[in-house]
């Protein structure tokens, strides 16, 4: 049975959905994707890819899984400053996992924690704004908010 559902998210574009209740510490998906050097993912990014938008996500050990390219629903997965799911690396994999339990019906979330190489200005906070509207949001998708 299908846990999980991909539809129009209130937050932004598109997010995924429980389908039915899901318990704490459950694994959700595995976030799949191409695995390639971060300089093909950013370079491919910009040439095919949307400015403040990308199915990109880092491994520990400086690749990148590319969503973009063979991936699955985990790329619909919305940012949250208060999310209700984690991503955790186990062995160059990335498994995206329930915090608490969540009802059917319920929007996942992850806390996306990004990270840039410029200098956070306006245009910068403007690209990565938070829609959560979560108790404690921080207004930034950034690890840090500037």
């Amino acid at each position: 049975m299908r846990r999980v559902v991909v539809r129009r998210s209130p937050v932004h574009g598109k997010g995924v959905f429980a389908l039915r209740a899901l318990a704490a510490a459950e694994r959700v998906l595995e976030y799949k994707g191409e695995i390639t050097s971060w300089r093909n993912a950013v370079r491919r990014h910009q040439h095919e890819g949307v400015e403040g938008h990308t199915f990109l996500f880092g491994l520990s050990d400086g690749r990148v899984i590319d969503g973009s390219r063979g991936g699955n629903s985990a790329r619909w997965f919305n940012h949250a400053c208060a999310p209700n799911c984690e991503t955790i690396e186990d062995e160059g994999r990335i498994f995206i996992y329930t915090l608490r339990p969540v009802d059917a019906g319920e929007e996942l979330f992850i806390d996306y924690l990004l990270a840039i190489d410029n200098a956070v200005d306006e245009e910068a906070r403007a690209q990565y704004a938070c829609a959560c509207a979560s108790v404690g949001c921080r207004r930034s998708m950034l690890a840090v908010a500037a």
